[in-house]
């Protein structure tokens, strides 16, 4: 496993970290298997989705806020309720496939780190299991 260190800048914000996550696969020397990007935060969430155009991760950061408002009568007191739901609708861990040492996406699919309460020091943890040459 390998943890990767990030610094997020904004309240709300997702971190396209596929190079990284590259960059770990190569590392691992697993040729075909799969890796999985997990975060471990409550208030942070790992999704796959367009990285070509910014604007498809705006207009869901946009949403996403809608859906869920910052100010709403949370029973939780630490004034970070709207996070954690984000986090929840989300999810905290992808899966994508290795093979031929490369993780494989989509044309134009990359790898996000969503951030719903920073900006913060965060961690993921990646995880390529799988088979390695001999």
């Amino acid at each position: 496993m390998v943890k990767l260190r990030l610094r997020t800048s904004r309240r709300e914000e997702a971190l396209d970290v596929t190079e990284k996550v590259r960059r770990a696969v190569t590392e691992s020397g697993v040729r075909e298997g799969a890796c999985t990007v997990f975060a471990p935060h409550t208030t942070c969430a790992i999704a796959v989705n367009e990285g070509h155009d910014p604007a498809v991760i705006e207009d869901f950061l946009n949403h996403i806020r809608e859906l869920v408002p910052r100010e709403a009568g949370f029973e939780h007191a630490e004034g970070n309720s709207d996070a954690h739901i984000k986090a929840l609708l989300v999810g905290p861990s992808a899966t994508v496939p290795v093979s031929g040492g490369e993780v494989r996406l989509g044309q134009w699919q990359a790898i996000f780190m969503c951030e719903f309460d920073g900006p913060r020091d965060r961690s993921l943890w990646v995880s390529v299991f799988g088979e390695k040459p001999r």
